[in-house]
């Protein structure tokens, strides 16, 4: 099967956004009697802080100016948790965010900036107040939603989770409050492709899945992509796995995956002298790398993959679901600087976590979904807003970053180097991890030939000439890159 994915893609960097703790705008109203918690108030506290979709609205010329071209929001329905994962209306947006007509305002002002929205779609479990279940909940068996769920006694017991009396129905992780959608059942199935096909109606781009393998039904997905791809045959489809998994990126399922496999070790290579050594699962381990475990754990990812998919998959370094960037490499700025730069120069769609571009900087969920600080820009680090501006501008400059080939160079000696080519145009970019200066040559016969002048546009100055096939004297600073190419404009 002939693999396609959405050429917009290939030339986005994604921005995350918790939407409880993003922003709150000041456009929108409380409604009497609401009790929310104070913004900044710390995340390990349950409640909700008021972000809302038009806070986001509101900062569409921040992101704007940091060079985002899509949004990728943890779910927005109506739901009674601060994270909106315990979904129980999938066709309207949760009040507390401004309900469908705020993302409606979202969507239009986005799009008229040329920004993309993709949304999260939890399809796997529903919540106690999931309409059916509710409706289960008041009738028992004479509800004819009973085949929705996986009943296992009578009667049900939605909020024990004792040894001796647990609850009686399938859930996600057997947390009770999660019940388990049964996807065989045709109205399910049903529903749930309705919902899917409404929101991209509605104006959305895509769709970020939420623990996918959890539904293990091939039909389905395969009639999934169906749905989505009719609707819009750009929108983008990424699967949350963390493992690397190319039997679901073949063509006839997801476009991409949430890229763990890729953030991951440039973590554990760049940050090598200062991981926390933190474990959240066999795929989410930081422990340093070398250069050679380094270099063959991302020939794998390219080699495993369909290069449509290698170009689209979504390369983060930390989410909702970790640690941020910062905290899971010490607090070394450095570290996050190279990696930052890694992702904005590699094959893949850079995804930014809210925060992580101002050096936000707290442990795995929930000290992870902090509010942004809007008000205390005096904490923000700039150094890291900085650099990760200029990172995404060259991203941004050079179509090589974006869409061009990917050739290893070397990996030795705390230096990782590769040239991406696009036409005839050839960017190379050098890391040094080591902590001080590191002067080099670069074999280029394998690309190039000699005579051809390479500009340094990033870490160093002047030009550099292929001489006997080789770039000579390269000097890169202690944990810095350098960037050259033979096409400054």
């Amino acid at each position: 099967m002939q693999i396609t994915t959405p050429d917009w893609v290939k030339h986005t960097v994604f921005y995350q956004i918790f939407p409880d703790r993003f922003a709150r705008s000041a456009r929108s109203e409380t409604p009497p009697g609401i009790t929310l918690k104070p913004w900044g108030a710390p995340p390990e506290e349950q409640g909700f802080q008021g972000g809302d979709l038009r806070g986001i609205v509101d900062k569409l010329d921040y992101l704007q100016d940091l060079g985002i071209g899509a949004i990728y929001m943890t779910p927005i329905f109506s739901s009674a948790a601060n994270h909106r994962y315990h979904t129980f209306d999938y066709m309207q947006v949760d009040p507390l965010l401004g309900g469908n007509e705020a993302l409606r305002e979202l969507l239009d002002e986005a799009h008229a900036r040329n920004m993309k929205v993709v949304l999260d779609g939890v399809f796997n479990h529903a919540s106690r107040g999931f309409w059916p279940f509710h409706h289960v909940l008041e009738n028992g068996g004479n509800s004819p939603y009973l085949g929705w769920f996986t009943i296992n006694g009578w009667p049900l017991r939605p909020y024990n989770n004792d040894s001796e009396h647990p609850h009686n129905y399938a859930a996600w992780w057997n947390l009770p409050a999660l019940p388990k959608l049964n996807i065989k059942n045709p109205g399910v199935r049903q529903y749930i492709l309705d919902v899917t096909r409404f929101w991209l109606e509605f104006g959305i781009d895509g769709w970020r899945l939420d623990v996918p393998e959890d539904i293990d039904d091939e039909d389905f997905w395969q009639d999934f992509r169906k749905v989505v791809k009719s609707t819009n045959p750009e929108a983008y489809i990424c699967g949350e796995i963390w493992r690397i998994a190319p039997e679901w990126l073949q063509g006839d399922r997801f476009d991409a995956l949430m890229n763990y496999p890729f953030g991951v070790p440039a973590m554990n290579f760049f940050g090598a002298e200062t991981v926390t050594g933190y474990r959240k699962n066999a795929q989410y381990d930081l422990q340093p790398l070398s250069e050679d475990e380094f270099a063959g754990k991302i020939e794998t990812l390219f080699e495993t993959y369909d290069w449509e998919v290698n170009q689209v998959q979504l390369n983060l370094l930390s989410s909702h679901d970790t640690p941020r960037a910062l905290w899971a490499m010490g607090g070394d700025v450095s570290a996050l600087k190279l990696c930052t730069f890694f992702q904005m120069t590699m094959p893949g769609a850079p995804s930014i976590y809210y925060g992580d571009e101002i050096g936000m900087n707290a442990p795995d969920d929930p000290g992870c979904r902090e509010a942004f600080p809007w008000d205390n820009t005096a904490n923000w680090n700039y150094e890291v807003q900085g650099f990760t501006k200029t990172a995404i501008k060259l991203r941004h400059r050079y179509e090589a970053l974006r869409t061009g080939s990917f050739h290893l160079l070397t990996a030795g000696n705390d230096i990782y180097a590769f040239v991406r080519k696009s036409g005839e145009s050839e960017i190379i970019v050098v890391f040094n991890r080591r902590r001080e200066a590191q002067h080099i040559s670069l074999n280029a016969a394998s690309f190039t030939k000699s005579g051809t002048n390479f500009q340094a546009i990033y870490g160093s100055s002047g030009q550099f000439t292929v001489t006997d096939g080789e770039i000579r004297d390269i000097t890169i600073d202690e944990r810095d890159l350098v960037i050259l190419t033979n096409s400054p404009k």
